[in-house]
């Protein structure tokens, strides 16, 4: 079966319907290689993700944050993005709303 040349995503209306629903994480993307996804944090609920097999990127659509990454605390804002290594601990706190944008690289596996 052939996959489709290219497809498009409004990342936008999923951030906003993920902010009503107090947040959450939806993939919108993935093929062999690369998942993308948009993950929204409402404050007071707490991130509760665990560490990923795969490299990801994450690049903050709205709001601000502070992602600790194992002993590294990095404070992001809108059009901020952070690369985070496979298998490492990292969180987002400190947050009102936070929609960030999730890619991972699932070509190492």
């Amino acid at each position: 079966m052939d996959r489709p040349v290219s497809h498009s995503f409004d990342v936008r209306h999923v951030a906003e319907r993920l902010a009503a629903g107090n947040g959450g994480y939806e993939i919108v993307h993935e093929s062999p290689g690369v998942e993308v996804g948009v993950y929204v944090l409402v404050a007071p609920e707490p991130d509760r993700q665990q560490p990923h097999e795969w490299d990801e990127i994450y690049v903050v659509l709205e709001g601000s944050g502070v992602l600790t990454v194992e002993d590294d605390q990095i404070s992001l804002e809108e059009g901020g993005a952070v690369f985070v290594r496979a298998g490492a601990e990292h969180r987002f706190s400190a947050y009102e709303h936070l929609s960030v944008l999730v890619l991972f690289d699932k070509s190492q596996t």
